[in-house]
């Protein structure tokens, strides 16, 4: 069988950030930023039964910034993640177009990156590939993450490979 062009087939661009692991230090301005944000929102997550917060910002195109913390439910299928807290957050407020994300976490041995749900739901709103920086959660006495703490430096097109975006 020949090589098929799958850009052609999903309608999607291969991912154009590529997937590394860096040092908080070297991250920009922005991207600490996200992930302060996300830290300090997690601290408000409602998690009686999981007893795992996790917290999510993303930046729109003007710049603005939308955070979210999860938000368990008895009956778990109405429970609401964090990325998708955040970002209804921002189409309840009118705004629909995301240019970077974070999302903050604690296990000891992983990141913990979106689930699949959210993974589509965030590529509903990305127009293009959208950086996403993943770190393990701090302490709640300290919300920056320290120099030396990794942060997983992902795309939405890295998380979700096609995927799709509408049904045109």
């Amino acid at each position: 069988m020949d090589n098929v062009d799958t850009t052609k087939v999903t309608g999607l661009r291969k991912a154009s950030i590529p997937e590394t692991i860096k040092l908080y230090q070297d991250l920009d301005n922005n991207s600490k930023e996200l992930l302060r944000n996300a830290n300090q929102v997690r601290l408000n997550a409602y998690v009686p039964y999981s007893k795992f917060k996790v917290g999510a910002a993303f930046r729109t195109n003007c710049g603005r910034i939308f955070t979210g913390c999860n938000v368990e439910n008895a009956a778990f299928t109405p429970s609401s993640c964090a990325e998708r807290t955040a970002i209804c957050k921002a189409v309840s407020e009118g705004y629909t177009e995301f240019v970077a994300g974070a999302v903050v976490a604690y296990q000891e041995d992983a990141f913990t990156t979106p689930c699949g749900v959210c993974r589509q739901f965030i590529m509903e709103f990305s127009t293009q590939d959208m950086p996403i920086y993943v770190a393990k959660a701090v302490e709640l006495g300290n919300l920056e993450n320290q120099n030396t703490d990794r942060v997983l430096c992902t795309s939405i097109y890295n998380l979700l490979p096609n995927g799709f975006r509408n049904y045109k």
